[in-house]
């Protein structure tokens, strides 16, 4: 049970960096692209999946929040509070 925990806290970590880190995917450096690369075979099926069904928020004029990626904070954050 406390292996799932941290490997929940780690998820949550990584979506916190792939989320900061995305736009400048091309720039990172070899190790970190690795590292990254790493997350984003994990969180790029799920947020495609979770875009099926979860339109972005409009915030403003031309401006959206994606919410998938908030979901599935919300998610993991369940998850470690019910585990």
């Amino acid at each position: 049970m406390d292996l799932i925990k941290i490997f929940l806290n780690i998820l949550i970590v990584g979506l916190f960096l792939y989320s900061k880190l995305l736009p400048y995917k091309d720039k990172l450096h070899p190790q970190y692209k690795s590292i990254f690369d790493f997350f984003n075979t994990i969180f790029s099926p799920i947020f495609n999946f979770l875009k099926t069904f979860i339109k972005p928020f409009q915030v403003g004029a031309g401006l959206a929040v994606d919410m998938s990626q908030i979901v599935l904070l919300i998610i993991f954050l369940m998850l470690l509070k019910f585990l």
